[in-house]
């Protein structure tokens, strides 16, 4: 009795690291928690855009402040 010839499989992609997460995101969390969740982080990026534009006018009110007037 002969054994039968191994075949190749092909071998499958690899999964990314997102696509990871997001598959394990979508088991434990219902639809409606996603969504919250991505809510909450798009709030925190613009909340972190906001103090930066909030400090670069501080910063530029603050160098015309102590700028020196031309003399005439």
């Amino acid at each position: 009795m002969q054994a039968a010839p191994l075949r190749a499989t092909p071998a499958l992609p690899r999964p990314s690291v997102t696509g990871a997460l997001r598959a394990v995101e979508a088991v434990l969390m219902r639809g409606g928690q996603r969504t919250a969740r991505r809510n909450a982080w798009t709030s925190v990026l613009e909340d972190r855009r906001r103090a930066k534009d909030r400090y670069d006018a501080e910063y530029v009110l603050e160098a015309a402040a102590t700028r020196r007037p031309r003399a005439t």
